[in-house]
């Protein structure tokens, strides 16, 4: 039996420009390629749902009025991906720079996302799903309520670390932090960061059930009462790590619907991952299930 999986959050359209190094303060640069891709954090775990557990997605999600949300559900339908929600705003942006190491910089212009309110969501509809993933790219208090009343799974990546209540701690099964967000959050909650792993010691005591910290290419940690366990990274040639802590969230939740454990749902994560970041872009760069599997498999 698999479980159903939802995910409420952002859909962007990505302007990614490849540079030389971040641009400085006062500096202008030339850029070396440009391109748009689909993205947005919560549509970049909807599409890794889709293509990686091969069962489409219900994705709630708000898209604007402009020429670019064509583009976005012309992708949703493709993959099976149903839920969005047209308003009259522009399309969320994105704007990426990514150097020449493969790290990038966002910067994030909201648009149709900030239109997500709590009174737009089906909630017949989302109770019907086992397993939610929830994002910080549309208003917290919408995805607050998510977290509140969904009965299943609840997984929430904390992207961008700000304006987050500590009532949702409470209510999550997973909390998903890279090591920079973990490190924003301690200091936001705490008043310090000491370490990583005592940070996410800390989140347990607010409730968090599981701590999941995507620390790039020094791997994953996983914390719980239980254990505390590192799992290293694939070793890979990154050209562009835009959005593989989406793809991560997203495959790891599609092997916690098909039976994984925590530790085998986060070595899958990690695969899928490891992939993308080989890529250039946040959707394009999402592998299919039998790349994971062969990857896996050829270690």
């Amino acid at each position: 039996m698999f479980l159903v999986i939802s995910v409420v959050g952002s859909s962007n359209i990505d302007i990614v420009l490849k540079v030389d190094h971040f641009t400085k303060p006062g500096e202008t640069q030339k850029a070396i390629e440009m391109n748009v891709f689909p993205g947005g954090k919560g549509a970049n775990q909807a599409v890794t749902v889709a293509k990686i557990g091969e069962k489409g997605c219900r994705f709630v999600t708000c898209i604007g009025n402009d020429d670019y949300s064509d583009l976005l559900i012309e992708n949703y339908e493709k993959l099976g991906i149903t839920g969005y929600i047209r308003v009259s705003l522009p399309t969320g942006r994105a704007f990426i720079e990514v150097d020449k190491t493969g790290q990038n910089r966002i910067i994030i212009f909201p648009g149709a996302n900030a239109e997500l309110k709590k009174e737009l969501i089906d909630w017949n509809t989302l109770s019907e799903s086992d397993i939610l993933l929830l994002q910080n790219e549309i208003p917290f208090e919408t995805t607050l309520e998510c977290a509140k009343r969904f009965n299943g799974i609840v997984i929430f990546d904390p992207a961008p670390a700000q304006g987050i209540n500590e009532e949702i701690f409470q209510y999550l099964d997973y909390l998903t932090p890279n090591e920079k967000e973990i490190e924003a959050l301690s200091k936001d909650f705490f008043g310090e960061f000491l370490t990583v792993e005592k940070a996410a010691e800390k989140f347990l005591e607010l409730g968090v059930k599981n701590v999941i910290v995507k620390l790039g290419d020094k791997g994953v940690l996983l914390v719980n009462k239980n254990e505390k366990k590192h799992f290293p990274t694939f070793k890979v040639k990154a050209v562009d790590t835009t959005a593989a802590g989406d793809v991560f969230n997203g495959a790891f939740a599609v092997a916690l619907s098909e039976g994984k454990n925590p530790e085998e749902a986060v070595i899958f994560g990690t695969a899928a991952a490891a992939i993308s970041v080989t890529r250039l872009g946040a959707q394009s760069s999402i592998p299919a299930r039998e790349e994971v599997e062969a990857f896996l498999k050829n270690l």
